[in-house]
């Protein structure tokens, strides 16, 4: 999987292009995960697992 370049204009072999759409999902994506994380060893702590 490759990331489009500005300079390239065949757009349709690329999945992810470099647009804010893209870097906005990303990002909103590595939070969600850092969320989830941090509520599972919260739980595992609540429930003196850990």
């Amino acid at each position: 999987m490759q990331i489009r370049d500005k300079e390239d204009n065949q757009s349709e072999d690329y999945i992810l292009q470099d647009n804010k759409k893209t870097k906005f999902g990303v990002f909103f994506i590595l939070i969600v995960l850092v969320i989830l994380a941090a509520a599972v060893a919260m739980t595992g702590v609540y429930f003196d697992i850990w």
